[in-house]
């Protein structure tokens, strides 16, 4: 604002703050006609160009950047993990996944490892997937045992191969079928 600003009523704008709109593609005589301030070729020059957001004018984007790091194994087989001290709430004296899943220590089905945090005091007989070996040492001391049991195809991590397509291995798999 000028220094007439004593009456609210005549406020108005300070000399040369407002200015006209651009008013692009409108000739030549404009001074913003041909191009239309947009430039000569280039995907920003075309009609219905958005850029993306995540785009930063050409330099490498953060998401190349920033360097990938951890692993993943793709068909790894997930354990449902039951710690040495969850088995005090177990009342029976031999236990397995089934009655894991009854006492909710586990909540769905899969296979099972007994890990080794927390103590025991009492005997227990149980069957699990696979244990550790401190919790083994723990369930033994307290006079139980520990049995592995065998893993299902379903839940086993299988490596496959290449399908063959010879006539020896089509002949191979023909003779499986007939014997099944």
């Amino acid at each position: 604002m000028h220094s007439d600003s004593g009456d609210l009523g005549r406020l108005k704008p300070a000399p040369g703050a407002v200015k006209k709109d651009k008013r692009i593609g409108r000739g030549r005589g404009s001074g913003h006609g041909d191009t239309a301030t947009k430039g000569h070729k280039g995907a920003q020059s075309r009609s219905g160009y958005t850029k993306p957001a995540w785009f930063e004018g050409g330099q490498m984007p953060i998401q190349r950047r920033i360097p990938k790091r951890g692993f993943h194994i793709a068909r790894r087989t997930q354990f449902l993990e039951i710690k040495v001290s969850d088995l005090m709430r177990v009342t029976a004296e031999s236990v397995g996944p089934a009655e894991f899943r009854a006492a909710g220590l586990i909540s769905r089905n899969g296979p099972v490892v007994l890990l080794g945090n927390g103590e025991i005091t009492k005997p227990v007989k149980i069957a699990v997937h696979r244990a550790t070996k401190s919790a083994v040492e723990k369930v033994v001391a307290a006079g139980g045992s520990v049995e592995i049991l065998q893993l299902a195809p379903a839940d086993r991590r299988i490596k496959r191969g290449p399908k063959t397509r010879s006539k020896a291995g089509q002949k191979a798999k023909q003779a499986q079928r007939k014997t099944a």
